[in-house]
C-alpha cells in the first residue's frame, strides 16, 4: 500500500530555528523518513521561501522521497496543495506540523496502520486541567475533562476520504482548524489514539528549553541504540 506524509510548513520562521545545529523542520522530516511505509514527503512552504527551504533541507538527503511545494494562505490551503500533489498510488496521507520534531516513529507507524482500517485517525492527549467554556469573559459551563482531548499530529486519513472532505469544505465555504474538523464536517467518524507528551508543538520561545531537553534525551537514546 503506497503512503505519503504531508508535512505542513507554516508561514512563519519557527522551522528555521535549530536544535543541535539542525533545523527543526529537518528533525521532523527525519522521523517520517524512518517510517518504511512512507513513500513520499511533501513540505508546503510560502512561495517566496522555496529556495531557502530547499537549501535548508539539503542535509536531510532522500531527494527521491522529499518534495517541496508552494503552500497556500492557511493550513487548509497548504494541505490541499499537498493532497493534490500526492502520487496516484498513494492510499494513506499523514498530515503533520513541521514544528513537532519529537513525535515517536512508532506512533506514526501505528497511526498509519490504524488509518488503513478506520479511515481517519488523529493523536490526542487527555486534558489535565479543568476546562471552562467562556463567552464574553463569563464562564458558561465546565466541560468534563474525561471527554476532552487535546489534538496532536500526525492526523492520518485515507486519501479518498480526505479528498471528499476537502471537496465538501470548498462547496460549503468551510474552513477548519485542522483536517479532523473537515472530516467531522463531512459527518464521518474520527478515531483518536493516545499521543505522546513529547510530541510538543514548538510555537513560542519558552518551548525551546523543553525542546532542547527532549533533543538531548533522543540523542542519548540514539547513541545507546547504536552501541547495543
Amino acid at each position: 500500500m503506497g503512503k505519503a506524509a504531508a508535512v505542513r510548513y507554516g508561514s512563519d520562521r519557527k522551522q528555521f530555528m535549530r536544535l543541535g545545529g539542525e533545523p527543526i523542520l529537518a528533525l521532523t522530516i527525519r522521523k517520517f523518513l524512518a517510517v518504511s511505509s512512507v513513500r513520499e514527503i511533501l513540505v508546503a512552504v510560502p512561495e517566496g521561501s522555496l529556495g531557502a527551504v530547499q537549501d535548508m533541507l539539503g542535509s536531510v538527503g532522500a531527494t527521491q522521497q522529499l518534495r517541496i511545494v508552494a503552500g497556500g494562505r492557511n493550513r487548509q490551503e497548504s494541505v490541499g496543495v499537498c493532497l493534490d500533489a500526492v502520487s496516484p498510488e498513494c492510499e494513506i496521507v499523514a498530515v503533520h506540523d513541521g514544528v513537532r520534531p519529537f513525535v515517536p516513529v512508532a506512533l506514526i507507524e501505528e497511526a498509519i496502520a490504524e488509518a488503513a482500517v478506520r479511515q481517519a485517525v488523529i493523536l490526542g492527549m487527555p486534558a489535565e486541567e479543568t476546562v471552562k467554556q467562556v463567552s464574553h469573559k463569563v464562564v458558561q459551563a465546565t466541560l468534563p475533562r474525561e471527554r476532552i482531548m487535546l489534538a496532536q499530529t500526525p492526523q492520518v486519513f485515507t486519501v479518498e476520504l480526505l479528498r471528499r472532505a476537502f471537496a465538501k469544505a470548498r462547496r460549503d465555504g468551510f474552513v477548519g482548524t485542522d483536517e479532523a474538523s473537515m472530516i467531522e464536517h463531512l459527518n464521518e467518524d474520527v478515531y483518536v489514539m493516545r499521543g505522546s507528551e513529547r510530541n510538543i508543538k514548538i510555537t513560542r520561545p519558552h518551548h525551546m528549553s523543553l525542546a532542547q531537553l527532549y533533543f538531548e534525551e533522543e540523542s542519548r537514546e540514539s547513541a545507546a541504540d547504536r552501541q547495543s
